[in-house]
């Protein structure tokens, strides 16, 4: 199954994250199949940046976003 979520990159206790689409088999931070945007949860307020045309296109397809990916997006307006 293709899941939509979020990869954690950035030095320790100060995450950054990378919204990406990917086979639920992978782990975590590992392969990925098409970043679809940045999710930064240090500023205020929290900055996310998201490709709303390919979001869309992949859950059209099928892609199921996680639990704290669909808030993300419903916060952009793209859900």
């Amino acid at each position: 199954m293709v899941k939509i979520r979020l990869r954690r990159m950035g030095a320790k206790k100060s995450p950054f994250y990378r919204i990406v689409v990917a086979d639920s088999r992978y782990p975590r931070d590992g392969r990925f199949i098409e970043q679809l945007g940045t999710y930064n949860p240090l500023v205020e307020p929290a900055e996310v940046k998201v490709d709303a045309e390919r979001a869309q296109a992949w859950i059209k397809t099928g892609a199921q976003p996680t639990d704290t990916v669909k808030r993300l997006l419903k916060q952009a307006g793209i859900l």
